[in-house]
């Protein structure tokens, strides 16, 4: 026991050591200089952090018992386990200094010194009493717990212990209610980044849990520059390779699906609006197409049912009276016929005034009408009253509908003097109101007072020569196999449709016009444009189709792909299966380090004139046409080099889409081909990450 006795007093020393520069560290921590030899021990601090947890509490348990004994053996425990706690406390904190901040981070902290304080405590005063050895190692467990609980919120987020047994039922939120960030953009951030920026650990110094945090961005630049996907760190972000050190997230958290990827663009691209609702989005918009799918147009409602009785009574052949959706208590009315419309019926539809929502009443005579009895539909939010002949006066019975929130009123003659009348409906949100005989002084008078609304005074087109709308392309599939038919239209009849299906931009001259639907029958880029007299051209509409090509004896890669991006290998590249747009959706072979070199051995009598090669291209994320290109065929003589050919680079960060490089094949003999993609080695200068290697990314080989 000799040799024991001598280690006792150096372990009872080094808990004043460990403690007192606990205090220091915590005290004063934020004014030191921390080497990075002992940032080395900090980031050790989870690694070592669950030997002392597991010591104390068998400590505790053991003073607990009253057999001397394992007493005793309790007294070495907790003393080793004390001395742990010392080197695991200091670890946390010199490991706090590294972006952690926070309310979280204050109890984690001080819980922690207090369970190294108290272990000390109980060490040099075990024999004091009984009392005192439950009270003080109660409090030990009790602070073991709550450090850990606090640890493992810094860790993986607030309230990680409980979550499992929380409800998870998703909130309801109806697509009229739903805003774009709050209910899009916000989740994503919560679930995929909030870990890293939260109070108590702030990466980066950027704070995502907090609006205030978001809007002031990082050490690094703007979180988000609106409209600006270069600028935006988060664009930038997520969209590098995924064993990049900078991407986001980290490559050992779960990372960003396609739709959140493009929810995230989508917000930016549109001005990344910390308060716009999706209905203020426009419906053509694709953030709000996701949104239409993402989020119900079935409102829930608070009050009951009408009777089926009273609906069934009030519905007849000049009036409809239905759910707004099946199993909804919400009703919408409907008045047909303009010769069979009775004033008096309006009344009848007190018997479900407090379930309707919706009423229409669109070329109904209402000149001399009542409409007071409208007051009691105080769960009213779209009224449409085209072309009734109502007046101001008869508008003014709307004032005190609270949830009226859509008004149409078009057609109705109803001059300046409406003005007064309509200001005072500030609860509204959309108003149309064409051809209502309202002067421009008038119409902006109404602008001034409802600025919250959205008023639509209809279209007027004098002097203004407006852009046409894309034309549409409709195919059935991007990977064909013998033929297939290519359709473009467009909404307007009398536009001309121009198209190229070489890749090159379409003009209003020399580009062939659609007639009838073109049949492709080899790998293609079409592009088409939409002109009309009196109209600017439409923007350029765009797709890549691909004939598949012969199908080789054999091939193999010269070198892998990389680990993250190697979907079935070589495989892949003939199994007809087009990769989408997220380059992490696993139909792609990524290539930054080595080149893609592919050998294709072809069968006999198979003599393919041109081979095509499948790209993806995304600028933002490093992903760029190859820098070079080399094809050889060959035979028994041997390799025979193809000339080289012209390949166009990158000149600005545009959209995610696809590429292609088509090259023709020499008419000689030959029984194999191969392929050497060469990705860029540095990105040029005016991209965000000059000077790094970029990625060559490829799904499909084609041989016609």
């Amino acid at each position: 026991m000799p040799k024991v006795s001598r280690i006792i007093p150096i372990l009872e020393n080094l808990l004043f050591f460990w403690l007192g520069l606990a205090l220091v560290l915590s005290l004063a921590g934020d004014s030191l200089n921390i080497p990075s030899l002992l940032q080395v021990l900090g980031r050790a601090h989870p690694l070592i952090l669950h030997f002392p947890i597991v010591l104390l509490l068998m400590a505790v348990a053991m003073l607990w018992i009253k057999d001397e004994k394992i007493k005793e053996i309790g007294t070495w425990v907790l003393l080793l386990g004390a001395n742990l706690t010392g080197l695991t406390v200091l670890a946390g904190l010199l490991l706090a200094n590294e972006d952690y901040d926070g309310a979280m981070l204050f109890w984690h902290q001080w819980l922690g010194v207090a369970s190294l304080g108290l272990s000390v405590l109980i060490y040099f005063y075990r024999d004091k009493s009984s009392s005192f050895l439950k009270i003080s190692t109660g409090a030990l467990a009790v602070a073991i717990v709550l450090t850990g609980h606090f640890g493992a919120d810094l860790t993986h987020g607030e309230n990680f212990l409980l979550t499992p047994i929380q409800s998870n039922e998703e909130e309801f939120v109806a697509l009229d209610d739903a805003e774009v960030f709050q209910h899009m953009v916000k989740p994503i951030l919560e679930a995929k980044c909030i870990s890293c920026h939260k109070e108590g650990k702030v990466k980066g110094e950027l704070r995502m849990d907090d609006l205030a945090g978001l809007q002031k961005g990082g050490k690094n630049g703007p979180f988000v520059v609106p409209g600006d996907l270069k600028e935006s760190l988060l664009i930038q972000r997520i969209h590098l390779p995924e064993d990049s050190k900078e991407h986001m997230p980290p490559k050992n958290k779960a990372q960003l699906t396609d739709e959140e990827l493009e929810i995230l663009q989508l917000w930016v691209e549109s001005g990344s609006s910390f308060e716009q609702k999706v209905t203020e989005l426009e419906s053509e918009e694709p953030l709000f197409q996701l949104a239409s799918n993402k989020f119900s147009n079935q409102k829930s409602y608070t009050f009951d049912a009408a009777s089926d009785s009273d609906i069934s009574e009030l519905n007849n052949f000049f009036r409809k009276v239905n759910p707004v959706f099946p199993g909804s208590p919400a009703l919408e009315v409907a008045y047909y016929g303009t010769s069979a419309f009775d004033p008096t019926s309006l009344k009848d539809l007190k018997s479900i005034k407090e379930q309707v929502v919706k009423m229409n009443l669109n070329r109904m005579p209402l000149e001399s009408v009542d409409l007071s009895f409208l007051r009691d539909f105080q769960n009213l939010e779209e009224l449409q009253m085209n072309f009734t002949g109502v007046t101001p006066n008869q508008l003014s019975n709307l004032e005190g509908l609270e949830n009226l929130r859509n008004l149409a009123i078009s057609g109705n003659s109803l001059g300046a003097e409406a003005v007064s009348v309509l200001e005072k409906l500030t609860q509204v949100k959309k108003i149309f109101l064409w051809n209502s005989g309202l002067d421009e002084s008038s119409k902006e008078n109404l602008r001034k007072a409802l600025t919250t609304a959205h008023i639509d005074f209809g279209f007027d087109g004098k002097g203004i020569i407006y852009a046409l709308n894309p034309p549409k392309i409709t195919f059935d599939k991007e990977l064909f196999q013998d033929s297939m038919e290519l359709v473009l239209s467009h909404p307007i009849r009398t536009a001309e449709i121009r198209y190229t299906l070489d890749g090159t931009e379409p003009d209003s001259i020399s580009s062939p016009v659609y007639t009838a639907p073109i049949w492709l029958k080899k790998t293609a880029q079409i592009r088409a444009k939409a002109f009309a007299a009196d109209w600017t051209g439409s923007l350029t509409v765009s797709d890549l189709l691909f004939k598949s090509g012969i199908q080789p004896e054999s091939y193999r890669l010269a070198f892998e792909p990389n680990t993250k991006y190697k979907a079935k290998g070589a495989a892949s590249l003939f199994d007809g299966i087009k990769g989408k747009t997220g380059h992490g959706s696993g139909n792609w072979l990524g290539f930054k380090d080595t080149s893609m070199e592919l050998e294709i051995f072809i069968a006999e009598n198979t003599s393919p004139n041109e081979i095509s090669i499948s790209l993806l291209l995304n600028e933002i994320a490093y992903i760029f046409p190859p820098e070079n290109v080399e094809i050889w065929t060959g035979n028994q003589q041997g390799w025979q080099k193809l000339p080289n050919t012209d390949n166009a680079q990158s000149t600005k960060i545009e959209e995610v889409r696809f590429g292609m490089l088509t090259f023709p094949l020499p008419e000689t003999d030959f029984d194999k081909v191969k392929i050497r993609l060469r990705p860029i080695s540095k990105l040029p200068a005016w991209h965000p990450g000059a000077g790094a290697k970029g990625w060559v990314f490829v799904d499909e080989i084609l041989l016609n």
